[in-house]
């Protein structure tokens, strides 16, 4: 069942150097956009990560620093791919929980303008996971009957994840053909920030979830202990999260 769109989406999948979103760097991404219509573009880019890659991860995705060493840094291909989403909602398998936010963090880092918070997420693995409980690879058998081949690349995972999310659609009648439907129905959109150190309570105020001062209003816990901001910014946390908090903390100031 083809995708009913009102506006392009992006299904974006990323290969990095690890799994900690505030420090790891993407080493390969691929994107496929689909605009209404169904017109489909797509890209796969390697990005060399101006770091190491670790030999565990390597040994997932098949990519060494050698394969890299001469691929353009992120900051060089930033702005291509900005304007590749431009206008885009998101979709991708765990796209929700690390993709989009790794991706933020890089945009941040070379001062590239997005807004991917404006986006809404539809991520198929949570989807899959309500519904079945399983692995890409086994979403891939279970729904398109199909052998992932080259799991981990991020070309391969891209364009499985678009035809499981197709499938998906077809599959459970529950599930509407609406991109806003969707991104409700598989993205924890109640976190201020990507990290869901910040997120919403049940009145719309933003409060930490972490820490001490978890379950507390942000701006109360800065206005009572301004130290706290500093200690975050200091922190390995996030850039977004730490651009959320700076937010709120100027928000608070011109009240």
């Amino acid at each position: 069942m083809e995708l009913q769109l009102k506006k392009p989406i992006a299904f974006i999948d990323l290969e990095t150097t690890g799994i900690n979103i505030a420090t790891d760097r993407i080493v390969e991404i691929s994107i496929l956009r689909i605009d209404p219509g169904g017109k489909k573009d797509s890209v796969t880019l390697r990005v060399n990560p101006e770091m190491p890659i670790p030999p565990e991860s390597t040994a997932i995705h098949g990519i060494s620093d050698d394969d890299v060493a001469y691929a353009p840094t992120f900051a060089q291909v930033a702005r291509n791919i900005a304007r590749m989403l431009e206008g885009c909602d998101l979709a991708g398998y765990n796209a929700g929980r690390f993709d989009v936010p790794l991706l933020a963090e890089e945009f941040l880092r070379v001062n590239v303008e997005v807004d991917l918070k404006r986006c809404r997420i539809v991520d198929v693995q949570n989807i899959f996971h309500k519904m079945e409980q399983r692995t890409l690879t086994a979403a891939y058998k279970f729904y398109c009957n199909k052998l992932l081949e080259g799991a981990h690349t991020a070309e391969a995972d891209v364009r499985a994840t678009h035809e499981i999310l197709e499938a998906q659609l077809e599959r459970y009648d529950e599930l509407k053909n609406d991109v806003e439907f969707l991104s409700s129905f598989s993205f924890h959109n109640h976190h201020a920030d990507f990290a869901g150190r910040i997120i919403y309570d049940e009145n719309g105020t933003e409060v930490f979830n972490f820490g001490k001062h978890k379950g507390k209003p942000v701006e109360k816990v800065l206005r009572e202990e301004p130290s706290y901001y500093a200690w975050m910014m200091n922190g390995e946390f996030p850039l977004y999260t730490k651009k959320v908090l700076t937010e709120i903390k100027l928000r608070a100031f011109r009240k």
